[in-house]
């Protein structure tokens, strides 16, 4: 999906960023905050337009030949993918601070109103009867991340790769529809009213409970994976249209004091010390662990886990 977030007319130069599902709403607000600052410091009118869908999807679409400027995705693995086709610098971490993840997230629990099935931890998402609703892992990091999130909750508590297994395995068998991305996923449990469970970003489920007011609650489960938001130039793409320096000063804006206020604001945990400290109350404490202290890094978690006849493909079959 391609919306234009700035007037078409005149523009000096036309961006395009491809992005995962659940930030549609916070480039929203990004998009006309860079338009906006570039066109004060350099006289010229940028266009920004955006494509959503799951994360790796969107990796895919890049591939095969979406000419985006800039990825904004939610895990490494994605634009390490497209360092491997030659369209991402290998190094491309080391071009922005952070490792390259102006903010970052977790993967919490929303539940309907009262929590009826009293769901608290990883463990109860493992439990007869209880209708879990998480994209698909191949093709969405949403749904990679929680799988992840599962795994190594039973690994940070001293539990066996077997035991881990077994709870991403009977999770699995409760998930009733399996969507392409974070987005579809929350429409599912919404608006179809599917599941007991919704496991995704939290900044996703706080958008929810504003939609939908008091339909809805949101567990935070005693441990769970950082979940960074990194991002890239995409270099075959901006060396063949020539905004290397817009789709660059996009990127750099995420870090800005004003851009890590607007990711704030939309419940994404900000790099900026000034942001957390304002937005405090919007993070609750949660201990978190990451993908490389865990699984070794995104690299071998892929290999092991989501590559075709991996670990994930063995659990999706054994489901049916």
């Amino acid at each position: 999906m391609l919306c234009s977030l700035a007037p078409p007319a005149h523009a000096d130069t036309t961006i395009l960023n491809a992005s995962y599902d659940v930030t549609r709403e916070l480039f929203k607000d990004i998009n006309p905050a860079f338009v906006a600052e570039w066109k004060k410091s350099t006289g010229e009118t940028v266009v920004v337009n955006q494509s959503h869908g799951g994360s790796s999807k969107q990796a895919r679409s890049v591939i095969d030949g979406l000419e985006a400027a800039v990825v904004t995705m939610n895990q490494a693995n994605d634009i390490d993918i497209l360092a491997e086709k030659g369209l991402v610098a290998t190094d491309w971490p080391k071009h922005f601070p952070n490792g390259a993840a102006p903010f970052y997230s977790t993967m919490v629990y929303l539940v309907r109103k009262g929590n009826p099935k009293q769901i608290q931890t990883w463990e109860d998402l493992a439990k007869p009867g209880i209708k879990v609703i998480v994209p698909n892992p191949k093709t969405s990091g949403n749904g990679r991340y929680t799988y992840l999130a599962a795994w190594g909750s039973v690994i940070k508590s001293g539990g066996s790769e077997a035991q881990a297994r077994s709870l991403v395995e009977h999770l699995f068998k409760n998930v009733p529809v399996l969507d392409g991305g974070g987005r579809g996923a929350t429409t599912t449990f919404t608006q179809r009213e599917i599941g007991d469970v919704l496991v995704t970003f939290e900044n996703e489920v706080q958008l929810v409970r504003q939609e939908f007011g008091n339909n809805f609650e949101v567990v935070y489960p005693p441990v769970s994976i950082l979940a960074e938001s990194p991002v890239a130039v995409v270099d075959k793409v901006v060396n063949k249209q020539g905004n290397r320096k817009q789709a660059t000063a996009y990127l750099q804006f995420l870090y800005s004091e004003a851009g890590q206020e607007i990711i704030a604001r939309h419940y994404l945990r900000p790099r900026s010390e000034a942001a957390a400290k304002k937005y405090a109350a919007s993070f609750k404490p949660i201990r978190l662990f990451t993908v490389d202290e865990v699984f070794g890094g995104w690299k071998q978690a892929q290999k092991v886990h989501f590559d075709d006849g991996g670990e994930f493909d063995k659990i999706f079959q054994a489901k049916k």
